[in-house]
């Protein structure tokens, strides 16, 4: 699935958390978020599923483009 960089800040967004608090989640630079956050294709696919898999983590989910758009909402709690 290809991520945004929309949905990268939106995650964050919903999770209340700062560029710096997803750097220290996914160990990436501060200034790689940056970067992502601006142009996901900027940075390596690798990095934005290193971001991907850490905002799931936190409690994100991705929502793929379903005719209505790319976006990201709070995943359910079991």
């Amino acid at each position: 699935m290809k991520v945004t960089p929309a949905q990268i800040r939106a995650a964050r967004a919903l999770l209340d958390i700062s560029q710096q608090e997803l750097a220290d989640l996914s160990k990436v630079s501060l200034r790689t978020i940056v970067q992502a956050e601006r142009d996901a294709g900027s940075v390596s696919a690798s990095i934005v599923q290193a971001l991907v898999l850490s905002l799931q983590a936190a409690g994100v989910e991705f929502i793929p483009e379903n005719g209505g758009g790319p976006g990201v909402r709070l995943a359910r709690r079991a």
